[in-house]
């Protein structure tokens, strides 16, 4: 019997001392807060040229409105023209495609999107520059897309 119970003691010290020397689980710190807006396809349409947008509100908030003033620049790097993209709501967490067809304008032509300012950035509890101070941006097409 008595060796049956230093045994156990000596099972458990050996046990105990293996889970000490096993680090413990770090947690992973929550994402910061951020707007993603992702450049993913421009095609040319019957207007002109056709934007299509994922967005991802990860703000923290819904946004009853989020609008972008945008310049198109030419192969040249000249700014060909400025314009207003309303993306209208987005719920928090979401993720949200949305397409712009912008008459008069040549995908091909098109070298740079930038991102000059947020017209509208509204929701509950929603500093009115979270959307430009907390965007991130990308782009999945030749087109080079950001703030």
């Amino acid at each position: 019997m008595t060796g049956l119970m230093t045994s156990l003691r000596l099972l458990t010290s050996t046990l105990a001392m293996s889970l000490a020397m096993v680090p413990a689980r770090a947690q992973e710190p929550a994402p910061a807060p951020a707007l993603t807006l992702e450049l993913n396809g421009a095609q040319p349409s019957e207007k002109g040229c056709r934007l299509t947008f994922v967005v991802n509100n990860n703000l923290g908030a819904d946004l009853s409105k989020a609008a972008f003033e945008i310049a198109l620049f030419n192969q040249a790097g000249v700014v060909d023209r400025l314009t207003v993209l309303d993306f209208k709501d987005l719920p928090v967490g979401k993720t949200k495609v949305t397409r712009f067809d912008l008459a008069g304008t040549d995908c091909a032509k098109v070298s740079r999107v930038l991102i000059n300012s947020t017209t509208e950035c509204t929701g509950t509890s929603v500093e009115p520059n979270a959307c430009m101070r907390k965007l991130k941006t990308d782009t999945r097409t030749g087109i080079a897309f950001g703030v």
